[in-house]
């Protein structure tokens, strides 16, 4: 049995964790690591593989592998997926495929244009109640869809924005959705379809010594296929994070999936309707004094082989990478208009 070989560019904490997900897969095998600082200076000596300062120097290498998982600032994903690309490997993008719709196309025409596959990391759709809501929307359980409030909470303050790195620049970060919350854009959008009549209401509460842009939004807006919804938003939160929520007001009932990472299901009210009992969500990404969204990049990785292997299609594919940058680029077109307009 032939096994999927993985590279994996960006030796932080999302990027150990794909290469230990990758390590614990059977039918893969991590072959190489890639980080400017040094394997010692990223803490990556557990993984015993050839490590490389850049892309360039990982392919000049000559060394064998189908797939480059992009793990780095988000500045620099799009960049680093077509040069894998170009090279006719196969990529992994984390979250934000890139910072702008345009720099998404180039990568989906580029992936076209070689036939290889793109896939990005979306891994809260792996949750039990994501995996249970989306069924239900699906099914038409809920009926007509009047209302959708998705409401982020957290906790980012200068135990993440570290002084010189890059978290909070425009350039490397990008803004609080893209880094934050790209991933609940990224379930109302699997959920619901697109958004249009977007508006808007922004603030910098606490974060204007960290980072060069908002912490905190109020997005209202109005789904293309029926109803209306609104996002809320806040990286302005005091010690830890408060939550991550989706309340969803149909013709049928009611559901509001919440916890820190909607990880529980803490109302199903619908008509003739008798809920499921779902396996427990995994523990959100820990990265100490702070938490980030559900560990499930073992599902990532099993997906990407099982795609490549023939047995079935991409969980998150990169039409659907495009469009959560296309929706954030929207509401952030609506912050700066605001910005732009008071001075």
């Amino acid at each position: 049995m032939s096994r999927v070989k993985f590279a994996v560019v960006g030796a932080g904490h999302i990027g150990k964790r794909h290469a230990e997900m990758i390590r614990r897969d059977a039918e893969g095998e991590l072959v190489a690591l890639v980080d400017p600082r040094g394997q010692e200076a990223c803490g990556a000596q557990d993984f015993e593989v050839p490590f490389f300062a850049d892309i360039k120097e990982l392919l000049k290498s000559g060394l064998e592998f189908d797939v480059l998982n992009v793990c780095t600032p988000n500045g620099l994903h799009a960049d680093q997926a077509l040069l894998a690309l170009d090279a006719k490997k196969h990529v992994v993008c984390e979250k934000p495929m890139g910072l702008t719709t345009k720099s998404c196309e180039a990568i989906i025409y580029k992936a076209l244009q070689v036939s290889k596959q793109v896939f990005c990391v979306m891994q809260n759709r792996y949750s039990p109640p994501s995996v249970w809501i989306k069924e239900l929307i699906d099914s038409k359980v809920l009926g007509d869809i009047y209302m959708v409030q998705l409401n982020c909470y957290w906790n980012r303050d200068e135990r993440y924005y570290k002084a010189g790195g890059w978290k909070g620049t425009k350039d490397l970060d990008g803004g609080t959705l893209f880094t934050q919350f790209s991933h609940f854009i990224d379930i109302m959008y699997w959920l619901f379809g697109d958004i249009e009549n977007i508006q808007g209401k922004f603030a910098d509460f606490n974060h204007q010594n960290y980072t060069d842009f908002e912490d905190s939004g109020f997005v209202s807006f109005d789904f293309v296929n029926g109803g209306m919804g609104s996002l809320n938003y806040s990286t302005s939160v005091a010690n830890q994070n408060l939550e991550s929520s989706m309340t969803i007001i149909g013709q049928n009932g009611s559901v509001k999936i919440g916890g820190q990472y909607m990880n529980e299901v803490e109302v199903c009210n619908i008509k003739d309707y008798q809920m499921p009992e779902l396996a427990p969500t995994n523990p959100g990404n820990d990265y100490g004094p702070y938490k980030g969204s559900a560990a499930n990049h073992n599902y990532v990785i099993t997906n990407v082989i099982d795609t490549l292997k023939g047995r079935t299609a991409p969980t998150t594919n990169a039409l659907e990478g495009m469009k959560v940058v296309d929706i954030i680029e929207r509401i952030y077109a609506v912050r700066d208009a605001q910005h732009n307009g008071q001075k």
